[in-house]
């Protein structure tokens, strides 16, 4: 028996505990090798009783399943059914099911069962359906995918979603390696949120689902850690006369810098009447250090009218605009700022999202 055979072997005998801890619920398995009849394989057939009521559930074993995947598993038991009665329940578990995976096997009315404790059978006269957090290997590695030199890569395709691209044509426009580009390419095609024409290095992708993969990356933050804000207060000037000098000064001691928040949407896509506060990213070195002086700020904790964002790499500038003499984030990184900022934030990004960014 293969290490994965065995790995298969074990959820599923997870998942027939899962299904006895239930109530009134009676289970016994059938491993098989082989189906019946035609190519196709099960991986078990669990026979329940639940409630007095009979049902057999085709049980098909993954380790990690992403809609691409989900809809090779629904092929697969649509052939099946040719060779077992009508009223036959399929079910698919696996170590760690991606959202999207949940949602197109809901859809289609087949089960699913994952190691974080997820289930849902839509069997007949027995539904059940338990939602619980994701495994934690699959909530390392879609965290993974929005952090770091990989969120560039995310950064790139959401900016030039219109465009077909090859490896290494974004790894230049995100400026990571091709190594890492093609990494993250593969994982959203797990994701089903591209497309491809071509084979082998002519290869090309098209993003089909900015808004979906947009979406991903706002509830990836939410569950994030905030970053770090430094408050500060630059006497005698109100938000937009601070906003122009800020842009003077930075450019004279050549200061790593995009405006976000609540000014950078207030320029892309008005929305308040005002704004009381500068919220800037700012990449740190001797230029921002001697901006900051000219700027003669002052370190509050309240009443801050500038307040700089702790920036790491220059990646987290990339794709940022001038406008009106001034560096803003671009508004993709603006929308996701304003996510988690307050007040009529939310409402702003949302404002920004329809005008500006248009998925």
């Amino acid at each position: 028996m293969t290490e994965s055979t065995t790995a298969e072997h074990a959820l599923i005998e997870r998942f027939l505990d899962a299904l006895r801890e239930l109530p009134d619920v009676r289970a016994d398995m059938d491993v098989r090798e082989a189906a019946p009849a035609g190519p196709y394989k099960v991986d078990a057939e669990i026979h329940l009783n639940v409630a007095g009521k009979p049902i057999v559930l085709l049980v098909e074993a993954k380790k990690t399943a992403y809609p691409r995947d989900v809809r090779q598993v629904l092929w697969q038991f649509k052939a099946l059914r040719q060779a077992y009665p009508p009223d036959v329940q399929h079910l698919l578990v696996a170590e760690s099911l991606s959202p999207g995976a949940k949602d197109l096997l809901k859809s289609e009315r087949v089960g699913y069962y994952d190691s974080g404790g997820s289930l849902f059978l839509p069997a007949p006269g027995a539904y059940v359906y338990i939602d619980r957090p994701p495994p934690k290997s699959l909530e390392k590695s879609v965290r993974s995918l929005f952090s770091g030199r990989r969120a560039q890569v995310l950064h790139a395709l959401l900016i030039h979603h219109q465009d077909w691209f090859g490896v290494t044509e974004v790894a230049e426009r995100a400026q990571v390696a091709p190594s890492t580009a093609s990494d993250v390419l593969s994982e959203l095609e797990r994701f089903d949120w591209l497309e491809s024409r071509g084979q082998g290095p002519g290869k090309e992708r098209h993003l089909r689902e900015p808004g979906e993969l947009l979406d991903a990356w706002a509830r990836q933050l939410a569950a994030s850690p905030a970053p770090v804000l430094r408050r500060h207060y630059v006497p005698g000037l109100k938000s937009d006369a601070l906003l122009q000098r800020l842009g003077q000064v930075f450019d004279v001691h050549q200061a790593a810098y995009a405006v976000s928040y609540e000014a950078a949407a207030q320029r892309y896509a008005p929305f308040l009447s005002g704004i009381s506060q500068v919220r800037t990213r700012l990449l740190p070195g001797a230029g921002a250090d001697a901006a900051l002086t000219e700027l003669d700020v002052r370190v509050v904790t309240e009443g801050a009218n500038l307040v700089v964002v702790e920036t790491k790499t220059a990646g987290e500038l990339l794709f940022r605009e001038r406008v009106d003499g001034v560096w803003l984030a671009s508004p993709v990184q603006v929308y996701l700022d304003l996510l988690r900022g307050e007040g009529r934030a939310k409402e702003m990004a949302e404002h920004l999202r329809r005008e500006r960014i248009g998925f």
